[in-house]
């Protein structure tokens, strides 16, 4: 349950939705279940720009993100190259 007795979306369950939604993306998912980062990492991203790769995420959680069960998703997302060039 999530606040004032809400329910929330579990993170594996997120973590799923996106995988599912992009594909060949790899996902890490951490947060509460009402507010939640994901990096997601795709070569699908592969010449869109970052709002483009921001909504495609954003789609896979939408019903979630509209019912409440989760209210805010931050989102990293990465092309394989990017993930491999970014400094630690």
């Amino acid at each position: 349950m999530g606040r004032q007795g809400e329910e929330v979306v579990e993170l594996a369950d997120i973590k799923k939705r996106i995988e599912d939604g992009i594909p060949g993306a790899t996902v890490v998912v951490k947060g509460d279940g009402c507010s939640c980062e994901t990096t997601v990492i795709s070569d699908s991203f592969e010449g869109q720009g970052l709002l483009a790769q921001q909504r495609a995420v954003m789609t896979t959680v939408s019903d979630v993100l509209a019912s409440g069960e989760l209210h805010a998703l931050a989102i990293k997302t990465y092309t394989m190259e990017q993930w491999d060039k970014r400094d630690n």
